[in-house]
């Protein structure tokens, strides 16, 4: 490694971390993110000044000093000397590496006193985390002299696995982008970055001995505009794409090892290969011609796994990856692969007979098997998503469990390394805010306390297996991230809470406190387009007492609402308790912090009828994401577009049928409900909806029947009818089935998707 590039990686670094220390010339606290394993302050501060040196104990703690030295003389101007001794000299920061005192990989002690700086650790990632820290409490006066305030500090990660994931299939980020987030990462500690490289929408890596993949793999006619839950597509007519050369891959391989992260190649199989067979068609079980694909989902062209040919190929492209990879693991993928093709492919069933496999399942498994021998005969381990389980387990597979964690637990349970993913927990392309100017998300809600919140070991596991989850990711999806600034939206401060989720113990973990931490970090933050999301004020049901409540996670911050429809200002009334959920219209509410409006206006709209709050029976329980308690029918709150904000009850193939009891007869002229239909996320309208009413529960008369469902979204219904007496009210949605052939999910189950029921 040439010299200079190495001064010019410190200095890229330092620019970025220069901006934290700024900020933190208020006040001699210790806000250390992630949090460490204990923190004693004592009192006193250490100087540095130009008398100041840096003692390393070792040659393996020297190669440190460049990056403090240059640190320093960024901030002060002053030039700290470097010697390699084990003498202890006042005066002077002592980098150590000792693993008889420090016994937890990559841990370390950071000790500050009036006479200097010591940081020990046990190994040399532990020594970078300890300056990481170091950095973190590094105050700077109005004058230009830098103090560290007298501590003592015992830190290591509670998971060896600390990653990000960035798929740049469907949207490109460059490499100085890349570069940037990677010191982040590192300033966190994080020390995994998971590469995806390959996808539908695009091949981003060059493979030297299949050029085509950099010629047409890498590129897509056009891309879908918007959210494709919206019909009809729109698409942008521009050809967009390109690779990363292997030049490129080098540095940022070399770029992350540097601040002790290792990238995770992942090069997908056998589904999500759609630009690789537009590319050699021959790979696939039709033959093609095959395009690239412009808009996202899962497509039934896979790599055909009765054919040799599609063995050498990845074998190929491969040895490539990992020549240029010099960690552990290699992605596979593995994920939502149809198995469409495969049953109608001659070649494949003839895989099927001649391996003795039971299905198609079976002969997934076989293409990952057969895949993990070479990966292991190049001295690698492979990881794959948690579907690579189906079918049987390759012997030395690690499983990435994002389904939920019911994949990882499986994997624990039968010996195999875990690294935890959850999507409705730690997936970056998910919604943070449910407010209306919240940019384009995939689906789902995860709010910056909900990823913090997440511990990623499973109480169903025993305390023997939990030791089989090595630690956990956050995965950064870019359908909707065309370009940096959206993506950083999505990433910042959310990763900064992955961070501690990674490092700390679950149950030091506080998140008012990690808030006062994270607040004290802004000025850092403010280098990127970060989400602010976590001043927002959050609003849910008590369905037991039938109230609304509000929350806001601003520390010392006082909520003010009204309920005319007006904004809240600092004269607005104080919210001090719930509100009964009968009283509300119109509610809008923000948070106050020393006088001073925090975040976006919460606003929520109530529909009162005469089935608010009343008691409702169903038939079918709601499944998935979407088993919502069934009071939520008649909580007053209508589901949005986006049915994020748990209000829509959803059933995979079965029917909606719901009685809400009124508690008395009353005259009934008009009952509503709401359908949600997006053909693009398998929710479709009913086949037939009706409406019926009784006085004692037993003998119903039909009033209202719809079988036209129009709009590709939410079609709600209220429906005038004869006025009749009715304690009772049955609302019957027959389901979709099976989605129909030629449609997105053929042959799987439909959603049927309804919210508010009105009774007037």
């Amino acid at each position: 490694m040439k010299k200079t590039f190495f001064k010019y990686r410190l200095f890229a670094f330092l620019n970025l971390i220069l901006q934290f220390v700024c900020l933190c010339s208020f006040a001699q606290q210790i806000h250390i993110i992630p949090k460490p394993v204990a923190v004693e302050q004592r009192v006193g501060s250490f100087y540095i000044n130009s008398k100041t040196q840096i003692f390393s104990g070792t040659t393996s703690a020297l190669a440190n000093t460049d990056f403090l030295k240059t640190y320093v003389k960024a901030l002060t101007g002053i030039n700290l000397k470097s010697i390699q001794t084990a003498a202890i000299a006042r005066n002077g920061i002592y980098l150590l590496i000792d693993p008889a005192k420090v016994k937890h990989a990559e841990g370390y002690e950071l000790e500050v006193s009036a006479a200097g700086v010591k940081i020990t650790a046990a190994d040399g990632s532990g020594l970078f985390y300890g300056l990481q820290s170091l950095i973190q409490i590094i105050h700077q006066s109005k004058a230009g002299q830098l103090s560290v305030p007298a501590c003592k500090i015992i830190d290591y990660p509670e998971f060896s696995y600390r990653g990000m994931h960035l798929d740049v299939s469907r949207n490109m980020f460059s490499t100085a982008t890349i570069k940037k987030w990677l010191d982040v990462l590192a300033f966190y500690k994080i020390n995994t970055f998971h590469w995806h490289l390959t996808d539908d929408q695009g091949w981003r890596m060059e493979i030297k001995k299949y050029p085509e993949l950099q010629r047409t793999a890498a590129w897509r006619n056009e891309t879908l505009i918007g959210h494709k839950r919206t019909e009809p597509h729109l698409f942008d007519g521009q050809r967009y794409g390109g690779y990363y050369s292997q030049e490129d891959v080098k540095e940022i391989v070399t770029y992350a090892m540097a601040r002790k992260i290792t990238v995770i190649p992942e090069i997908e199989m056998p589904g999500h290969a759609l630009a690789a067979l537009t590319a050699y068609p021959e790979l696939g079980c039709t033959g093609g011609p095959y395009q690239v694909a412009t808009y996202w989902g899962v497509f039934d062209d896979v790599f055909c796994a009765g054919n040799d040919k599609t063995f050498a190929f990845i074998a190929d492209v491969l040895d490539e990856v990992i020549n240029l990879f010099p960690g552990k693991y290699i992605h596979i993928g593995g994920d939502e692969c149809p198995k469409i093709r495969w049953k109608v492919c001659p070649k494949c069933q003839k895989r099927i007979k001649d391996e003795n496999l039971k299905d198609e399942h079976e002969l997934q498994s076989y293409f990952i098997q057969r895949v993990e021998k070479h990966v292991e005969l190049k001295g690698r381990k492979i990881i794959g998503w948690d579907e690579i389980l189906e079918g049987g387990i390759s012997p030395g597979a690690t499983v990435m469990s994002w389904r939920g964690e019911e994949g990882g637990i499986a994997a624990a349970k039968l010996k195999h390394n875990v690294i935890m993913t959850p999507e409705k927990y730690v997936y970056f392309d998910y919604y943070q805010s449910q407010n209306k100017s919240e940019q384009v998300a995939a689906g789902g809600f995860t709010p910056l306390s909900k990823v913090y919140h997440y511990n990623p070991l499973p109480a169903a596991l025993n305390t023997e297996d939990q030791r089989y989850i090595l630690g956990v990711q956050a995965n950064v999806w870019s359908e909707y991230l065309p370009d940096a600034e959206k993506a950083e939206h999505m990433i910042f401060p959310r990763i900064i809470a992955l961070a501690e989720v990674a490092w700390s113990k679950n149950e030091r973990k506080n998140y008012r406190d990690f808030l006062n931490r994270l607040s004290s970090h802004e000025r850092f933050l403010k280098q990127f387009n970060y989400a602010k999301s976590n001043t927002d004020i959050t609003g849910s049901t008590n369905l037991q007492h039938l109230q609304y409540e509000l929350k806001t996670d601003l520390p010392d911050a006082t909520i003010r609402y009204t309920l005319d429809g007006t904004y809240p200002n600092i004269m607005s009334a104080v919210y001090n308790s719930p509100f009964a959920i009968t009283d509300l219209v119109n509610l809008k509410a923000a948070s106050f912090s020393k006088g001073i409006q925090k975040g976006n206006v919460f606003e929520q709209y109530f529909t009162q009828s005469l089935a608010t709050g009343k008691t409702v029976s169903i038939k079918n329980l709601p499944t998935g994401s979407y088993a919502i308690d069934k009071q939520r029918l008649v909580n007053g709150i209508a589901g949005t577009y986006l049915y994020n904000t748990s209000e829509w009850l959803g059933f995979s193939g079965n029917n909606f049928e719901a009685v809400v009891d009124l508690g008395t007869a009353k005259q009934v002229k008009e009952i509503g409900i709401g359908i949600l239909k997006y053909h693009w996320q398998k929710m479709w309208a009913p086949e037939k909806l009706t409406f019926e009413v009784s006085e004692d529960g037993q003998n119903y008369q039909q009033v209202y029947k719809q079988t036209e469902f129009p709009v590709e979204g939410i079609n709600r219904f209220k429906q005038k009818i004869n006025p009749v007496n009715a304690r009772y009210v049955r609302i019957i949605a027959v389901n979709k089935g099976i989605i129909p052939k030629g449609e997105y999910g053929a042959g799987g189950n439909a959603w049927l998707m309804v919210d508010e029921i009105i009774v007037n």
